[in-house]
């Protein structure tokens, strides 16, 4: 007779907690090449098709995980912007530091899941989704200091590809987190003040 202990029935929301919880676990000791459906049910105590149920497909879960990841920096960003004070240097270094901070919560998996996921249409919609938002943010936050009209997109996408670099390579301890932050504010003020000049010189 068997003397394994029953599996345990949870609510749906507290099992996909579990299921996210253990599938970052996983990524973050074996890889994401490690992370599939069946491995995961396994790690959790769970049998497959609980897995497939929450999830589909492997795409999904990885998809599941970037998205989770997006919720939390924006839920950062959102909290230190309506903390900080209505200076230019204070909202630069919100913008900087909640950008910077999560990725580095987050260690290396976010890298990992990104590439795992190159090329799926799901991922593309999550991430532009994020950007228009991340950008649409940075707007709002940056507009009392760029002058009579607000910065232009091309200018956000530079902020957001710096924002990218830097705290990819704090991730990866080419630099440390403080430096990151450190230029990637710098860079947000010095593109809302050359912006603000470009307006008045009109």
């Amino acid at each position: 007779m068997s003397t394994a202990p029953p599996r345990r029935r949870l609510p749906r929301e507290a099992r996909l907690r579990q299921l996210m919880d253990a599938a970052w676990a996983l990524v973050r000791e074996a890889g994401t090449d490690a992370l599939t459906l069946g491995r995961l049910a396994e790690r959790a105590g769970v049998t497959k098709p609980v897995v497939y149920d929450h999830f589909g497909t492997r795409d999904g879960l990885l998809v599941a995980l970037y998205e989770e990841f997006d919720a939390r920096q924006t839920a950062l960003m959102d909290e230190a912007l309506a903390r900080s004070a209505a200076t230019l240097d204070a909202r630069a270094r919100v913008i900087a530091g909640s950008y910077v901070d999560c990725v580095m919560q987050q260690g290396r998996e976010i890298p990992g899941v990104n590439a795992a996921l190159a090329g799926s249409p799901q991922l593309e919609r999550v991430k532009r989704d994020w950007e228009a938002s991340f950008i649409g943010k940075c707007r709002a936050a940056l507009a009392p200091f760029a002058g009579t009209e607000p910065l232009p997109l091309a200018a956000l996408r530079a902020v957001l590809g710096a924002a990218e670099a830097l705290s990819g390579a704090a991730a990866h301890g080419e630099i440390t987190a403080a430096q990151a932050c450190d230029e990637l504010a710098d860079t947000i003020v010095a593109t809302a003040r050359r912006h603000a000049r470009r307006n008045r010189a009109r």
